[in-house]
């Protein structure tokens, strides 16, 4: 007689681990940075913010898409103006002290080269398509834009995490 199989017995080991515990801090309360509006990075990132918003609003106000010139220059005044009210959020908010694994200078060097690049050529295509017309609120606006657009971005570097 054939002895019946025996039921094979495997010890299964599984580890559960969360994505988020890397970015844990060691407190569950969330971190506000009073401060940084008071200190001179973060008035001028809120000088830009207004700067940006009062572009995009010059132009948008009027009627650009008359001239495919501003479409150009509202798009890089409305997506830098984004962004930059996102590297708003992540400095009060400290979040670059909880997401070490980003290179927050490289980052940072990146989003303000780009940002002086276009928003340089943004200026420069936004004054050359200014025209005098009938309608002076169109001239008017689009003039006030071509000058406060601003020429590079205010922001420094992020601050390196330190590392405890």
């Amino acid at each position: 007689m054939e002895d019946p199989q025996r039921a094979r017995s495997h010890t299964v080991t599984t580890t559960a681990s969360s994505f988020a515990e890397n970015f844990s801090t060691s407190s569950s309360s969330f971190a506000y940075d009073r401060e940084f509006l008071r200190t001179l990075p973060g008035l001028l990132i809120v000088a830009e913010i207004v700067l940006g918003l009062l572009v995009w609003t010059l132009i948008a106000g009027t009627e650009y898409f008359r001239v495919p010139a501003f479409g150009w220059v509202m798009f890089v005044a409305v997506f830098y103006w984004v962004l930059t009210v996102f590297f708003l959020i992540i400095y009060i908010t400290m979040t670059y002290t909880r997401i070490p694994q980003v290179p927050w200078t490289t980052v940072g060097l990146c989003f303000n080269s780009s940002a002086f690049v276009l928003y340089l050529s943004a200026a420069v295509v936004d004054a050359s398509s200014v025209s005098p017309e009938r309608d002076s609120h169109n001239f008017n606006s689009w003039a006030a834009s071509s000058v406060s657009s601003p020429p590079s971005p205010h922001e420094p570097p992020l601050p390196s995490p330190r590392l405890a």
